[in-house]
């Protein structure tokens, strides 16, 4: 015989009591079925708040009728399907139902007071209506069911609302039922039993599963399938993370584990039973039979090293601490017999190894009464200091790690505790049972979500996630967001999942949270109404529960950047090509490193300098290995490189400029460019990261325009002012060309001190082939000398600088990937 539950989800309306029948109809042709049912979806809601507003006086006749019109909708429905007889018979059994339900709500309501019996009888109420539909479908099947009474044969010890299984009282009664009443297809209720008594009793919410697990049992199934609305029990829950796995194979001690910290497809107390007389169960799915499903049994899943990632939510951590505790035996013998006898289920235990403090949750509802239990317990030494006041943490969370493997493997608790690190997940206390089986944090209700995602990134999907927010949609920010999408199938290659949630610009921000669209951003940013902000991409990431924010900054405005050390404090990693936060105050630059590292997050530039050229990575390589910057000398800007070439063509200042504004080589405003401060920017950053503590001030400079040129002039005024200056620069390129030289515009550090200026340079000089936009730097060290370290390339374009930026963000997942 087989035992076969189906929940309230798969009891939702006459159509699925009509594929439930179907399945069992399939099974009774191999095999004797035993069929636990739940009450139909949302009934047992329904009538616990009937109960709660007779109980409260409330007038409780609309939402009665509404049950009254639930129960008839589903025979009318059903009717189609079975002969008059049965409809007869199932209009019964409803009548009777609701008039035994008026006058108990009737008699609750005049005495304002509900006994924990009355109670059991009436939440009860839902499973029986289920077993009169489903029996009176099967016999229209011409399949012979019979319809047992659980409050009868299904007995329980403890009290009405919450009682544990009676298993010997079960082996006496229910094969005896069976054996005296021949039937292809036994019916029966779920929740529902009684106790020594005969007085109904309740096997807990959700007890169905429990209900299924005791039958099996009492009658040695030789299986117990819980069919639900889901394939079977996956790695996390589904809702939660988008990529869990389903887990085809589970031991009952892994089952247990994950039903105890919250999946919700197996309630607590099923497994226990199933264990005891070896009997496999198999989780199904009703709306996908033919799904293979779970199983779970005493061979286990093979070697897997973490089968789920689940949570317990709700609870409230409670310390019990003093010297009082230390070295006195029977201490924690009181601090938990006390919950006994307040009937409240401990979740977690951690104590301290000092003997000073014992730890544990217990659910949020609970906390009063548990709060009120331990006072009276320890009154006396509360009072004489040997017990400090009890520390109570509200709205706790439990995350679990579980799975057999973990025995056979080292640095599963490393990697455990590495990724809720990587989740900013701060871990308020830690439990390993001795079986090595699993491994607990108590974490903030907050940041269970993100903990449980981040955890199930590392240990199952192995897909790590970027989750970009691009301010700036200029030249630079509009081909980033084109190489992302051009880029996406090179991404799924590297298993790697790069998102793009927000996109701003200086007058609207546009954020969505299942990613934006690439194909069409231009219109959607148009129509968005949100603004840029600190505290607005911080609450998105959390309502999102996004575990790698990435702000990428193509702006060069000095206000954004002014705002990196706030994004970095909220989680964000900083992207920028932005060169204004590197060259602002020296405290602001220490500032930011210190943050970055604070936080765990990073803060990357590396095109501030060099565009594409990996300049900043190959100094920083040279220093972490010991060597020293002597001095540099290089051309470090590439729309520079590219104007000074040009003009020794004989190209007019004018011409070229606008040209190379066109190119998307110069800043947005060329005279960031042509003043020579984008260059000096570049070299301070070179100087800082060398080690000098200077300032932008500190930077010797010659610009290429004279001194006040149309200053305050906007950038288009600017345009239209520079021919004037064309005819000068004519004779100096012409000067320099009959002295046998090429005017270069230079970057150097040296003795301490960095200057910036137009230098007429010898043909053979290595700079003065530099031109079309490239970048020469050459590096002059310890270890690089005479001949300098030497780089060279396009250090112009938007193309190249957003190709750098690209691949800034995806050094972001270093701080996954060491985990």
């Amino acid at each position: 015989m087989r035992v076969l539950k189906f929940g309230g989800s798969s009891l939702a309306s006459v159509e699925r009591f009509v594929s439930v029948a179907t399945i069992v109809q399939q099974q009774a042709a191999d095999d004797t079925i035993c069929l636990v049912l739940s009450a139909p979806q949302g009934v047992t809601n329904t009538l616990v708040e009937l109960t709660d507003l007779a109980y409260l006086g409330s007038d409780f006749s609309a939402l009665l009728s509404q049950l009254s019109t639930r129960y008839q909708t589903l025979a009318e429905e059903a009717a189609a399907q079975f002969p008059g007889a049965e409809l007869s018979a199932l209009q019964q059994v409803m009548s009777q139902q609701l008039a035994q339900l008026q006058n108990q709500l009737t008699g609750i309501a005049l005495l304002r007071h509900c006994p924990d019996h009355i109670k059991a009888q009436i939440l009860g109420l839902g499973e029986q209506f289920s077993v009169a539909l489903m029996t009176a479908l099967l016999n229209a099947k011409q399949l012979p069911a019979l319809a047992l009474d659980a409050v009868t044969l299904v007995k329980s010890t403890g009290d009405y609302l919450n009682a544990s299984a009676d298993i010997a009282g079960c082996e006496q009664t229910l094969p005896q039922a069976i054996a005296a009443m021949p039937a292809k297809v036994y019916v029966i209720a779920g929740f529902v039993s009684s106790n020594a008594a005969g007085e109904t009793c309740l096997l807990g919410r959700n007890g169905s599963d429990y209900s299924a697990a005791i039958v099996a049992a009492a009658i040695r199934a030789a299986a117990c399938e819980i069919w639900t609305d889901v394939d079977g029990v996956y790695s996390a829950d589904p809702r939660q993370v988008k990529n869990a796995k389903l887990i085809d194979r589970l031991s009952y001690d892994e089952a247990m584990e994950l039903s105890y910290f919250g999946a919700k497809v197996l309630h607590p107390k099923t497994i226990g039973p199933l264990a005891r007389y070896n009997i496999p169960c198999y989780i199904k799915n009703t709306l996908n039979p033919t799904a293979p499903g779970t199983c779970i049994d005493n061979s286990g899943g093979g070697d897997a090293l973490v089968k789920g990632i689940s949570s317990l939510e709700h609870l409230a951590l409670i310390t019990v601490s003093g010297p009082g505790l230390k070295g006195v035996v029977g201490m924690a013998s009181r601090v938990f017999a006390s919950m006994a006898r307040a009937q409240i289920s401990v979740s977690l235990i951690t104590q301290s190894s000092s003997e000073f403090s014992i730890s544990f949750c217990v659910p949020q509802l609970h906390l009063a009464a548990a709060k009120k239990a331990l006072q009276q317990e320890f009154e006396l030494e509360l009072q004489t200091g040997l017990l400090r006041e009890l520390t109570i943490l509200s709205d706790m969370a439990i995350v679990s790690l579980v799975g057999d493997g973990m025995r056979q493997h080292r640095g599963v608790a490393a990697k455990f505790f590495a990724s809720l690190a990587q989740a900013r997940v701060n871990v308020v206390a830690i439990a390993q049972d001795s079986s090595e089986r699993s491994i607990s944090a108590v974490v903030e209700q907050s940041a269970c979500k993100n903990a449980v995602k981040v955890c199930h990134e590392n240990f199952f999907s192995h897909v790590p996630s970027i989750d970009v927010f691009l301010v700036g949609c200029g030249v630079v920010g509009s081909e980033l967001l084109a190489q992302i999408q051009r880029q996406q199938r090179f991404l799924q290659q590297r298993h790697v999942k790069l998102t793009v949630y927000g996109i701003a610009n200086s007058k609207t921000c546009l954020l969505n949270g299942e990613g934006i669209a690439l194909t069409d951003w231009p219109a959607q940013l148009q129509q968005a109404q949100g603004s840029f902000s600190v505290g607005q991409l911080s609450q998105f990431v959390q309502q999102h529960h996004l575990t790698n924010p990435v702000l990428v900054d193509c702006t060069s405005s000095e206000q954004v950047a002014a705002h990196y050390t706030a994004f970095l404090a909220a989680g964000f990693h900083v992207v920028t090509p932005n060169k204004k936060a590197n060259t602002a105050s020296y405290s602001y630059y220490q500032q930011l490193r210190a943050l970055a590292q604070q936080n765990r997050r990073r803060f990357l530039y590396e095109t501030t300098v060099g565009a594409g050229l990996p300049v900043i990575d190959t100094l920083q390589g040279l220093l972490n290995a010991g060597d020293e910057l002597l001095a540099f000398e290089g051309i470090l800007s590439g729309s520079l490189s590219y104007i000074f070439g040009e003009l020794e063509q004989g190209v007019a200042l004018s011409e070229v400029t606008q040209k190379a504004k066109t190119l998307g080589f110069t800043e947005p405003d060329p005279r960031d460019d042509l003043s020579g401060m984008d260059v000096a920017r570049k070299l301070l950053i070179l100087a800082r990261e060398a080690g000098m503590t200077l300032e932008l001030d500190d930077v010797e400079v010659e610009s290429v325009l004279p001194s006040g040129f149309a200053k305050g002039a906007s950038t288009e005024a600017f345009m239209a002012e520079l021919p004037e200056l064309d005819q000068a620069f004519s004779q100096r390129i012409s000067q320099a060309k009959a002295e046998g030289k090429v005017l270069r515009y230079i970057g150097e550090i040296s003795g301490g001190k960095c200057k910036v200026a137009i230098k007429a340079l010898a043909a053979e000089h290595p700079l003065a082939k530099v031109k079309d936009g490239e970048n020469a730097l050459a590096i002059h060290t310890r270890y690089y000398q005479p001949i300098p370290f030497v780089l060279r390339g396009y250090g112009a374009g938007a193309a190249v600088t957003s190709a750098g930026v690209f691949s800034d963000i995806m050094r972001t997942l270093g701080w996954q990937q060491q985990v």
